[in-house]
């Protein structure tokens, strides 16, 4: 979905469309991960940087007249977009490392309720009745997938704690894009944006002793494949969907992301989840589609959605 230009309307289909094929595209992350014998740090350098190349690369080219028009206070929610994505995945992917698939996507997907609490305080966007319960329900449900890891506390504990904290990181950065995309392409801000996390996880690597290269061709191959899929196709729909959607919307629907994960997991890793894993993933379903049913209600009744920078 490229983003719409001046007097361009994108169609209700194509937008919804878009943020589900972005959640899809997503889900598979997690999955991925589990296959790649490489440090959490090194996979998510690698992950931003082979994505970060070709859209760095295209922003320069179509985009040059935009980058030079922007201002230090756009640079500025560029750089904080940046870091907060490279500390979302450096927290998230390492999460894994310590707990199940179920358990560390569900509870990153607890953004939504970060998201409507900034989303609050810097975009004054706020949440109907019908959206908090459906807010709620989502947030059970994600708490309920990692419950068991609560109990089982040390590493598994640590995990979520890692997961819960790449949930705060992702929601910074659904925010602040939702501000900085008001006025600026897809293109452009996914090209710089990707490209500052990716610079700013390679620096990373000077400071700790984790190797970058000398991995398994597989390996490679999952690398190139967490950028292509969940990166580049995947959050960069989400981006998309968030121009014309709210932000709080948009990180709510992402929690359709970890039902499908667990459903990847279990014959690719063998991660049978639970009844209360699988009663956790109903909930936040059902969350997602109360808080698809308000915001389509709030849309004008023309099929066109009008993008909000416009």
């Amino acid at each position: 979905m490229s983003p719409a230009s001046p007097g361009s309307t994108p169609t209700r289909v194509r937008v919804y469309g878009g943020l589900v094929l972005g959640v899809v595209a997503v889900s598979w992350a997690a999955p991925l991960i589990r296959f790649a014998e490489a440090p959490s740090l090194a996979i998510s350098a690698w992950r931003l940087t082979f994505a970060s190349v070709p859209l760095l690369a295209l922003a320069l080219l179509r985009g040059r007249s935009e980058l030079a028009a922007l201002t230090a206070r756009t640079w500025g929610w560029l750089v904080l977009s940046g870091l907060a994505l490279a500390l979302h995945f450096a927290t998230w992917i390492a999460s894994l490392q310590y707990t199940t698939v179920a358990s560390s996507v569900a509870l990153v997907t607890t953004q939504p309720v970060w998201v409507s609490l900034f989303a609050w305080v810097a975009l004054s966007e706020r949440v109907g009745p019908r959206g908090l319960a459906a807010l709620a329900l989502c947030l059970a449900g994600s708490v309920l997938i990692g419950a068991r890891d609560f109990a089982l506390g040390g590493q598994a504990l640590w995990g979520d704690v890692l997961a819960v904290l790449g949930a705060i990181l992702a929601a910074v950065y659904f925010v602040v894009g939702r501000r900085v995309r008001e006025a600026l392409s897809l293109g452009t801000y996914v090209g710089v944006v990707y490209s500052v996390a990716a610079v700013a996880l390679m620096v990373a690597h000077l400071f700790v002793d984790t190797p970058l290269t000398g991995f398994t061709p597989r390996t490679w191959a999952v690398l190139v494949g967490l950028a292509l899929v969940p990166q580049l196709i995947g959050h960069s729909l989400l981006n998309a969907s968030v121009r014309y959607l709210s932000a709080p919307f948009v990180a709510v629907t992402t929690l359709g992301e970890p039902v499908l994960a667990t459903l990847w997991a279990v014959p690719l890793l063998g991660e049978k989840p639970d009844w209360v894993q699988l009663v956790g993933g109903g909930m936040a379903l059902v969350g997602v589609l109360v808080m698809a049913r308000e915001e389509a209600l709030r849309q004008p009744a023309p099929p066109d959605l009008v993008p909000a920078a416009d």
